[in-house]
């Protein structure tokens, strides 16, 4: 019997052979925690992180509800700093999480805010 994470990986490793970050489209990453929520904006050619927003982020730790309204400021934040830094577009990754609940509150936040999927 595989454990959940185990098919996670799984997951993951099925979803990265088709998704990568370049220059111009980045890869926006999402894990999801047992009680937070974090986000990073990759380019996979030079293998950098560009920047990383989170729950636990300054404009955010604050916030109170609940963690499908953190997961939606996480996302504005998120598609503000891409705006910021001239990003228009990214390469949506769940990470091998299944696109519903946070996941989805995050990226439809992203969307919202202004950021191409």
């Amino acid at each position: 019997m595989k454990t959940k994470t185990e098919i996670r990986e799984w997951r993951k490793k099925r979803i990265r052979k088709k998704v990568s970050g370049s220059p111009e489209r980045p890869r926006l990453s999402v894990f999801r925690s047992a009680s937070h929520i974090y986000a990073q904006v990759v380019n996979d050619d030079d293998h950098k992180t560009l920047f990383a927003v989170s729950s636990l982020s300054a404009g955010v730790k604050e916030e109170t509800g609940t963690k499908t309204d953190i997961a939606k400021k996480v996302g504005n934040l998120v598609a503000k700093k891409c705006l910021e830094n001239n990003i228009k577009q990214v390469v949506f990754d769940r990470n091998g999480f299944v696109y519903h609940g946070r996941v989805k509150a995050l990226a439809d936040a992203a969307r919202e805010a202004g950021l191409e999927f």
